[in-house]
């Protein structure tokens, strides 16, 4: 029997290098053509640095997974949850759980990857019982409010999400 072609695992410390890249390519590829290479650079600069990985890595009310290609050992996918950091007036952050970040690169989209993190995400957020699930996602983003919706997530407010000067029109879901 052959191995699976994909590896969905959690990242560990020594993972913070690479969590940085795939969380800059995949930003970079979904919505880079969205803003002037000033802001894009900003908020690269200032959301996917060493530290910050390391910390969210080491948390221990957060969890990142990585989707990894085995046959080239790239990480091609990432997942993030923790506790709620989303701007509603219900949320409570010591209780309910937010899924963070879901990004496939696109060259390996629609082979289920995303059902895959998502379905992890989910499950170690509920794993200490249920509780408020809740997730932010640009307003641009049509495929995966639709992907969203499949988890049974609907629009409960928005925001603004800010990338250097730009602020777009987050949408949060519960």
């Amino acid at each position: 029997m052959s191995a699976p072609p994909y590896t969905l695992r959690r990242a560990v410390p020594s993972d913070a290098e690479v969590s940085c890249k795939i969380s800059a390519d995949t930003f970079v590829e979904t919505f880079g053509h969205m803003y002037p290479p000033e802001d894009l650079a900003a908020y690269l600069a200032d959301s996917y640095t060493m530290e910050k990985q390391l910390a969210l890595i080491n948390d221990p009310q957060c969890a990142m997974w990585l989707l990894i290609e085995n046959s080239t050992g790239a990480a091609v996918g990432h997942a993030l949850a923790g506790p709620c950091g989303l701007p509603h007036v219900e949320a409570v952050p010591e209780v309910d759980g937010e899924v963070r970040r879901l990004y496939v690169l696109k060259t390996h989209q629609n082979g289920g990857h995303g059902r895959t993190m998502m379905t992890a995400a989910m499950e170690w957020l509920l794993a200490s019982g249920p509780r408020v699930l809740w997730l932010g996602v640009l307003s641009e983003n049509l495929g995966a409010q639709r992907f969203y919706e499949r988890y049974g997530f609907k629009k409960a407010g928005e925001y603004e999400f800010p990338v250097g000067k730009i602020r777009d029109l987050s949408l949060i879901h519960i």
